[in-house]
């Protein structure tokens, strides 16, 4: 992710229509976008589609983007939104493999961590929005609690309490599916 500034500078530059700088953000925000759509859909190839829109949906708003602001948080709520959106279109939620395969690794070894990261996958996937949103950012994005609450709106006061109440109930159903979460 962008410093503030870069961030900023590099905003500026797309809304001039300096051709390369929309590849820079692309660069600099894909990864976050796509495993955003992913832990919010559980699904490899939604969340392909997903970053895909996220990017032209953010570029063709761009003239709507206040620079002041965090092009993170912008983009952010952009792939919320359109996570969200599909999940409602969806009808039934699709098995998933997280894992990425070595094929250094033992077969055994790989078996576990597939079974582990399915679990984790299903039992995310149970939560509500914004629960998940919360474990999301803190967990698999590394964001720090203020900027999880600058990205949602949120006091951190209140990313505090959510992210302590989704940690539980995260607990409570992979300890229903026989996974000591400790």
């Amino acid at each position: 992710m962008l410093g503030e500034s870069d961030e900023r500078a590099l905003v500026l530059r797309c809304q001039a229509g300096e051709p390369r700088s929309h590849e820079e953000l692309v660069t600099a925000y894909e990864r976050i976008v796509y495993t955003l759509a992913f832990r919010m859909t559980g699904n490899r190839e939604e969340a392909r589609d997903i970053t895909q829109a996220v990017f032209l949906k953010a570029f063709h708003g761009l003239d709507t983007f206040d620079p002041r602001r965090r092009f993170f948080s912008w983009i952010y709520r952009i792939a919320v939104n359109e996570s969200i959106d599909r999940l409602r279109s969806r009808r039934q939620e699709e098995a998933l493999d997280e894992s990425r395969e070595d094929p250094a690794d033992r077969p055994d070894a790989r078996a576990e961590r597939r079974e582990i990261a399915d679990t984790v996958q299903a039992a995310l996937l149970e939560l509500r929005e914004d629960d998940r949103q919360v474990l999301v950012l803190r967990h698999w994005l590394d964001r720090s609690l203020a900027e999880i609450g600058e990205t949602l709106g949120i006091p951190e006061r209140t990313v505090k309490s959510r992210l302590f109440e989704a940690r539980r109930r995260l607990g409570r159903i992979l300890r229903r599916q026989g996974v000591d979460p400790t």
